[in-house]
């Protein structure tokens, strides 16, 4: 009897020493499906994605970027400027995983655009700056191309000031020139003047030379220089959505394919309306469900 009762012993500590092993080994369980939200609900992992082009459109890649990675902690997102030319000829080679762009790939010459997928993310307005100094506040557009192409070099000549013109300009690989100089210039080449890679540059320029003039999205105007009115229209986002003012561009972004991965976690985000409808209107952009016009690369408009 006194060796059974020592047996039982044995097995009873035995299987508590068991039961405790067992209760040890499921206890990491919990904390690692957690793991996989990231803390924040969560599961965005993947390879690090790169978004090149448009400066226009920088500034709302940029913060969708850092609203992005605070959520998902694991995304690396790194976004560059360039030109649109540049995002475009990026991606196409896979040198970037998504291409930036102010017009339709299919406007670039030497670019597969039939190898790219477009995501229009938002429209952005684009309008003559000039320096404070320049008093005049509208011009014709007569007016503008005479000024773009060398035709005008004074203010004076349009009721400005005794001031000489300065052309300001974007590289021929810019979305933003080549939006502004077909619906702007009527197609009409610009005349020599200072050329700028970047939209902050040309308006660091603009609004520190007297008689400046260039040409910004409305993401890049701020109270150091002054947009003018176009025949009387004010590049408002109201008139842009009906297209009462045409100087306006999609925003793309460009993928080689269809997106996969962080890009398409990515892609959807800037598409969601915590972004769509917040921050795109903060940085000056558009919706696109805000327009009531639809144009196609061409240029040809069509009512929604």
């Amino acid at each position: 009897m006194k060796k059974l009762g020592k047996l039982l012993m044995v097995l009873t500590v035995a299987g508590a020493l068991l039961a405790g092993c067992g209760s040890n080994n499921a206890a990491p369980a919990q904390p690692e499906q957690q793991g996989n939200t990231q803390n924040n609900g969560s599961s965005v992992s993947g390879e690090p994605v790169t978004a090149v082009g448009s400066t226009a459109l920088q500034p709302l890649v940029e913060q969708a970027a850092k609203d992005f990675t605070a959520k998902n902690p694991g995304v690396q997102i790194q976004v560059q400027g360039g030109g649109s030319g540049t995002g475009l000829s990026q991606v196409a080679s896979g040198a970037a995983t998504i291409g930036n762009s102010d017009i339709f790939a299919e406007e670039k010459q030497g670019i597969p655009a039939n190898e790219l997928v477009d995501h229009k993310v938002a429209v952005v307005g684009m309008a003559a700056v000039v320096s404070p100094k320049v008093t005049v506040d509208n011009l014709t557009k007569q007016q503008l191309i005479d000024i773009f192409t060398g035709k005008i070099t004074n203010w004076k000549e349009v009721g400005g000031p005794d001031l000489k013109v300065t052309l300001v300009n974007r590289p021929k690989s810019s979305g933003t020139r080549a939006t502004f100089h077909k619906f702007a210039l009527d197609g009409h080449d610009e005349a020599e003047g200072i050329t700028e890679d970047s939209s902050g540059t040309v308006r660091k320029i603009v609004a520190e030379t007297p008689g400046a003039i260039g040409y910004l999205a409305l993401s890049y105007i701020d109270d150091s220089v002054k947009a003018l009115k176009l025949d009387g229209v004010e590049a408002s986002a109201e008139n842009i959505a009906a297209n009462k003012y045409p100087v306006w561009a999609y925003e793309h972004m460009y993928t080689k394919g269809e997106p996969t991965g962080t890009a398409k976690a990515f892609l959807d985000f800037i598409l969601s309306d915590e972004v769509q409808k917040k921050t795109v209107t903060d940085l000056g952009f558009l919706p696109i469900t805000d327009m009531k016009v639809e144009r196609d690369a061409q240029g040809n408009v069509t009512q929604k």
